[in-house]
């Protein structure tokens, strides 16, 4: 982990307020519509993309925030422009001209919202394993499996969002989740496969400062609860989209809950930062 007080300070303080604009931003979006909700999309996705870096960069250095938008940012880029072009691993789909320009036809934003939840995902996977290079067998697989889980199953309440607003529409959906028409099976089971792959090789590309976690990142566990709230809460009362706010609200919910159970316990008993230094300890072993 990087910096002494001061730093570990200004990480925090940089992660709160861009939480705090990102939280202004989601508030305002049912309250707007067409252009100017295109617009405050673009918006939101740049906040979160900067918030997710910046805070990997600040609380681990150079060589976390280079892993993170070189496989999320540049990962993600590939593989949608991959799947415009074929139809593989999502499904066949096109993209309309309102999220800004495109390259290889694969808007700029899409892979930056794809970094903007890696992280957070990452972090409550590692917290909820335990954090540490300790030799337990399960606890590599299991925070793999914990952080794919925590990105894939936000696209639950994504992409019923994102085609019922008209940014993108599939050429073929079916067969579909049941509520979920207009939006194919194979489009969540590409999103699985995407996430394995980049929780696979975020650890080895961005080194042992990402196996810990500690006071640093409430933040960000805080944007992931947010998210999970707030897109049950959006889904269901302000955009019309009851099916999309069950199948999110379970589904997000495997990461979700655990994460705050796991942090109102350690509230309760007091025990947060001792739980750092021990997975501090645990590097260092």
């Amino acid at each position: 982990m990087n910096g002494g007080p001061s730093a570990r300070s200004a990480t925090r303080a940089y992660a709160w307020g861009m939480l705090a604009l990102l939280v202004l931003a989601q508030i305002c979006y049912p309250l707007t519509s067409g252009t100017t909700r295109a617009r405050l999309t673009v918006a939101t996705v740049v906040l979160g993309y900067l918030l997710s870096v910046g805070h990997a960069l600040l609380s681990r250095g150079p060589r976390t925030a280079f892993a993170l938008i070189a496989l999320a940012s540049g990962g993600g880029f590939a593989i949608e422009a991959l799947g415009v072009a074929t139809g593989f691993p999502f499904g066949s789909y096109d993209y309309s001209g309102q999220l800004g320009p495109k390259l290889a036809g694969v808007p700029l934003i899409i892979p930056l919202a794809w970094t903007w939840m890696t992280w957070p995902a990452w972090l409550v996977a590692t917290r909820l394993t335990g954090g540490g290079t300790a030799r337990r067998w399960w606890r590599w697989p299991a925070r793999i499996g914990l952080a794919t889980l925590g990105l894939a199953t936000w696209d639950l309440f994504l992409d019923p969002q994102m085609v019922a607003e008209g940014h993108w529409v599939w050429r073929d959906a079916t067969p579909a989740l049941p509520g979920l028409a207009g939006i194919p099976v194979s489009n969540y089971l590409g999103w699985l496969l995407f996430a394995v792959l980049v929780m696979t090789a975020l650890r080895p590309l961005a080194g042992a400062a990402v196996a810990d976690t500690d006071t640093r990142d409430r933040p960000m566990y805080a944007l992931y609860l947010w998210t999970y709230a707030s897109s049950v809460l959006a889904h269901a009362v302000f955009l019309d989209l009851p099916a999309s706010a069950l199948w999110g609200g379970f589904g997000m919910a495997v990461i979700a809950v655990p994460l705050a159970v796991t942090l109102l316990r350690a509230r309760r008993t007091g025990d947060d930062h001792a739980g750092a230094e021990r997975t501090r300890a645990d590097v260092a072993a």
